[in-house]
């Protein structure tokens, strides 16, 4: 594991007063080392908001891409030369510490989780988030590390699956990336909807998959899915690790590629295939889309988690100061599940 640390200034041992918080500040594009732990202005919430204090966020693959600035496309939402947002992270669990005069549905004392989209800021040890945004109160079997992931697996995987393709019952879906935040629920969500699903990890990973329902799995180290012959409804490619032009012949007739990373080569492949043959390749910006449709994927998310039909796969964690060895670690590929900061109350 690279040991990467945060420059931290001796920030941990600083006692912080009141009015100010420890968050990761992230000063431009570029590696771990990019990531600072400083002291910073505690957020006050406005008239709709509340103010949570946070118990867990998640890192995710996502989260190191808007570290280094690529795809470069996505620059044009998060800062050409740096990110406008300094305090990285969208994902959070937490308790409401404060609340707005408007504010009507929560009290203090909630335990809450959610995402922060517009202004990010969850690498933090406080957010304001509007209480029409996408916040909702934490199911009671749940922890706070279980939750302090939503955004990046569950609900991206929610709106790839029940959205953008609109799986049903008995269509067979393959899932490359299987053991990954987004594998790992996108396999139990394909089996609440009641699809056929193959998974596809590493050897070490096949039995992790087989327990959340996968009806078969594939070692990628031993057999390439897109040369054995079989066919697939839809091919989910959590990790962008293939491509359409590879599945292709892997889809059935009017069989559908989905990946969550956006190039170049699949913004072309989307444009000519929604003209030109059956075969579809399909991408969603799950957080660019508008706020009642996210809370919406949120709302039936927290269904699935009281009902116990999905589970969240930890595979480490980290304190906040440990955000960049933490980054490093995802750098590595070798990440199953989700990888969570806690943060010491």
């Amino acid at each position: 594991m690279n040991s990467t640390k945060i420059k931290s200034n001796n920030v941990e041992s600083k006692k912080v007063d009141s009015n100010k918080m420890k968050a990761i500040i992230s000063t431009g594009y570029g590696g771990p080392e990019i990531l600072q732990l400083q002291i910073v202005d505690k957020p006050i919430p406005k008239e709709d908001e509340v103010l949570i204090k946070i118990h867990a966020a998640a890192i995710t693959r996502a989260g190191t891409m808007m570290r280094t600035g690529y795809p470069i496309i996505g620059r044009l939402y998060l800062g050409l030369t740096k990110p406008r947002n300094p305090i990285p992270g969208t994902s959070f669990s937490g308790v409401v510490e404060e609340i707005g005069k408007d504010v009507a549905g929560f009290d203090i004392g909630d335990k809450v989780f959610g995402e922060s989209l517009e202004t990010f800021g969850t690498h933090a040890e406080y957010v304001c988030i509007k209480e029409e945004g996408i916040i909702t109160h934490m199911p009671e079997n749940i922890s706070f590390e279980e939750v302090g992931g939503v955004g990046d697996g569950p609900m991206t995987s929610w709106n790839f699956l029940q959205e953008l393709t609109q799986l049903q019952a008995g269509q067979n879906i393959l899932i490359n990336g299987a053991s990954g935040s987004l594998g790992t629920t996108a396999v139990q969500i394909a089996k609440h909807l009641g699809a056929n699903v193959t998974g596809v990890c590493s050897t070490q990973n096949i039995e992790l998959v087989k327990s959340l329902g996968a009806d078969h799995v594939i070692d990628y180290k031993k057999e390439d899915f897109t040369q054995n012959g079989k066919t697939y409804d839809i091919i989910y490619d959590t990790v962008s690790k293939s491509s359409f032009s590879k599945c292709k012949k892997s889809l059935t007739e009017k069989g559908e590629y989905l990946s969550p990373v956006l190039g170049m080569k699949l913004l072309l492949q989307m444009i000519s295939t929604s003209i030109f043959g059956k075969k579809k390749a399909k991408f969603s910006a799950t957080g660019m889309l508008p706020i009642a449709k996210t809370k919406s994927f949120l709302k039936e998310i927290k269904k699935l988690y009281a009902s116990g039909k999905l589970k969240t796969i930890i595979d480490k964690r980290y304190n906040l100061e440990d955000t960049a060895e933490a980054h490093s670690y995802i750098d590595t590929g070798r990440k199953k599940g989700n990888v969570v900061i806690t943060l010491k109350s």
